[in-house]
């Protein structure tokens, strides 16, 4: 059967996104000091654990810093710059998450899932400092509720 879930209709949508966003740095932003960066996590429903979808599911730590942000210790961030590489990291991290079986889904997600792009800026564009973060767009797949 294929997929009609919040899964399914979600798939394509961080494509079409990043697929934008590249433009936009690559034509009308070029050489700007502007990068892209590719997040992906979950959320066990059963715990509340993080665990990092891009690195074996090494478990995580949510904190809030001295500006009242939340962030995520430890999680990994991929420095991309095709839909390409940012398809196989999609690929890689759906094949980690959680699922199980439930009385109406063979194959139900256990955990919500946080896939994150963020636009980082850099005005020299060297490594000396880390690059400041000037957006991010999160898509967020919610945990099967059967």
């Amino acid at each position: 059967m294929i997929g009609s879930g919040k899964t399914y209709t979600m798939k394509p949508l961080p494509l079409k996104a990043s697929r934008d966003i590249l433009k936009l740095m690559h034509h009308t932003y070029w050489n700007q000091g502007f990068q892209l960066f590719f997040s992906f996590f979950e959320i066990y429903i059963y715990g509340g654990k993080l665990f990092d979808l891009l690195s074996d599911r090494k478990k995580l730590c949510m904190r809030e810093n001295g500006k009242h942000q939340v962030c995520i210790v430890g999680l990994q961030q991929c420095k991309v710059s095709d839909v390409e590489t940012i398809q196989e990291l999609i690929e890689k991290g759906n094949a980690t998450r959680s699922a199980g079986i439930t009385g109406a889904n063979e194959e139900s997600s256990r955990s919500h899932a946080i896939l994150q792009l963020a636009i980082k800026w850099s005005a020299d564009g060297s490594e000396s400092k880390p690059p400041r973060v000037v957006g991010k767009l999160s898509f967020i797949d919610l945990a099967g509720s059967e």
